[in-house]
């Protein structure tokens, strides 16, 4: 096996060296406000400070302040926003079920392109369950703006119609 040499990556080639960047996905992946995207969609996910419930009971020190339970911080890592957003956006484009969007996802170059991802992987980024809870926690507003903003940008880079984003 030769190593690429233009990656970090001894034994992987970037993706950018197995696709054509003048695919209209690529070219969209590249002109796309990523970072703007990311942190509209971040603000959504931030941590909110839990606060305590007093509870009824008095005891000789006065009211008791319980506070909720923490949820544990061992599980898997989360999957990143530009991934997640991602596989919103194909799973639109394509006309894909959650399930059909992931499992492509892990075979399609181009589609990691898309989503941020400098080496192939050959795993899905998520389970399907994972790109559900995440559009319902966005809500169908959010879903809405995020689509928008990607066909926005498609018909500046003359990379769609008019045509075919109003069907």
């Amino acid at each position: 096996m030769f190593a690429c040499p233009a990656t970090d990556d001894f034994f992987r080639s970037r993706i950018d060296h197995m696709i054509d960047v003048r695919h209209p996905l690529a070219v969209l992946a590249s002109r796309m406000p990523w970072q703007e995207i990311e942190a509209q969609v971040a603000q959504v996910f931030s941590r909110k400070a839990r606060t305590g419930a007093a509870l009824p009971d008095l005891d000789l020190f006065g009211e008791q302040v319980q506070r909720a339970a923490r949820a544990s911080h061992a599980g898997r890592p989360r999957v990143p926003l530009r991934i997640m957003i991602s596989l919103l956006y194909l799973k639109h484009a394509f006309n894909e079920s959650d399930e059909a969007v992931v499992a492509r996802w892990a075979d399609t170059p181009r589609w990691q392109f898309f989503s941020g991802c400098a080496y192939y992987e050959d795993r899905p980024p998520c389970d399907a369950t994972t790109l559900v809870k995440f559009r319902r926690l966005l809500g169908e507003e959010g879903v809405e703006e995020l689509l928008a903003q990607t066909i926005r940008v498609a018909v500046q880079l003359k990379l769609v119609s008019l045509s075919n984003s109003a069907r």
